[in-house]
């Protein structure tokens, strides 16, 4: 992933300003904020100070020859920055140095940057939704939902933007919606999607085909349709255990309502802390249109999970998302790409095995290592 190959998609976006006015380009004030970010700035005071201590370098890769702007123009400028033009930049960029595989896992969330409610305005907090690949820990895609709206809606948008060719895209119960399976299909992807109590008849096929009883005693992985996991850590034990059917006719007429349907998916978790006994199961459905057996269903289901400790949990505690307090105008949604940004670019680099916090610091403090980030020389 080369971070330099962005500032050649960042022309596609208008400069909001007035030409007679501008004294920094728009591309050096975005790229100003990227190499910011990825070094650890939270705000744009500390964009500034980046800046201001890095004018040579950034020199390297832009003009700034009236220096850098201040804190107030930075703001004022991102926040003005059309956010779909913006989004379809990042979505250009991603496409050109992110090549999905087959069978990737494309795991699609949302998340609330908590930071951006403004009560003063009665604006509340914006809620983003992502498409996330598993296997790159990479952000490939992302869109604000509207206004008194949900992920239902944002999703096909998300959709219609991605090139989802040959992966499986996940979602939780949220998404398991039709429409979105049908947008999936038309884009030549498969979808593994969780079933909960929003499908109240599928659900109830559900409680009406998958046994407990029969799973338990089927999973000794000898067994393609059936798989069990044992995980330990921190003094938490956890089994899983997986079954997938492929009797479709088992649904029914419901079946005839959810276009490719192929897998029906039951995994059952026990919980066990310390010496105290396992908790009650912890039950969930799903449904694919990809031929899946039990121990892929397991993989998938997990890869889904990834986006919460590899990219939301991330973003929360390494890049601080949920305390900032960027509100004026599109500033939160268009601050919420540069996180992604730079948080693809750190993810990529593998030459230094360390955190997102610990890179952002050695980022901040060596300029030859900043630069191999920005470059993607330490990527594999």
């Amino acid at each position: 992933m080369n971070g330099l190959t962005l500032l050649d998609h960042i022309s596609i976006i208008k400069d909001p300003r007035q030409k007679w006015k501008v004294e920094h380009t728009l591309s050096d004030i975005l790229f100003l904020a990227v190499v910011a970010v990825i070094a650890g700035a939270e705000g744009w005071e500390e964009i500034e100070d980046f800046g201001k201590d890095k004018l040579a370098w950034l020199q390297q890769y832009g003009d700034y020859k009236n220096g850098i702007p201040v804190h107030d123009t930075i703001a004022r400028v991102i926040s003005m920055i059309n956010p779909k033009q913006f989004q379809s930049c990042f979505i250009a960029w991603m496409n050109d140095c992110h090549t999905a595989t087959k069978g990737d896992v494309i795991a699609i969330d949302g998340k609330t940057i908590r930071g951006s409610y403004n009560k003063s305005n009665k604006r509340g907090a914006i809620h983003v939704v992502s498409a996330f690949c598993a296997a790159n820990e990479v952000v490939i895609g992302q869109v604000k939902t509207a206004e008194k709206s949900n992920e239902i809606t944002a999703i096909p948008e998300l959709l219609k933007l991605l090139n989802i060719s040959g992966c499986l895209v996940t979602i939780d119960a949220m998404g398991c919606q039709k429409k979105i399976a049908t947008e999936i299909l038309n884009g030549n992807g498969d979808y593994l999607l969780a079933v909960k109590g929003n499908q109240k008849r599928l659900e109830q096929a559900f409680d009406d085909i998958f046994d407990l009883s029969d799973l338990q005693n089927e999973s000794d992985n000898k067994n393609e349709n059936t798989y069990g996991t044992q995980e330990q850590s921190h003094g938490r034990s956890e089994t899983r255990l997986h079954k997938v059917s492929h009797d479709i006719d088992a649904l029914g007429d419901i079946a005839l309502e959810w276009p490719g349907i192929t897998t029906l998916g039951y995994v059952v978790s026990f919980r066990k802390i310390g010496n105290e006994p396992s908790t009650q199961p912890f039950i969930r459905y799903y449904i694919s249109s990809a031929k899946l057996n039990a121990k892929e269903l397991a993989h998938a289901a997990r890869e889904h999970w990834s986006i919460e400790v590899k990219l939301h949990w991330k973003l929360d505690v390494a890049l601080r998302e949920d305390a900032c307090r960027i509100r004026r105008g599109d500033g939160a949604e268009n601050f919420s790409k540069i996180r992604h940004v730079a948080l693809n670019l750190l993810n990529s680099d593998t030459s230094f095995k360390a955190g997102i916090q610990r890179k952002q610091k050695r980022a901040g403090r060596s300029e030859s290592y900043l630069a191999q980030v920005l470059t993607g020389q330490g990527a594999s």
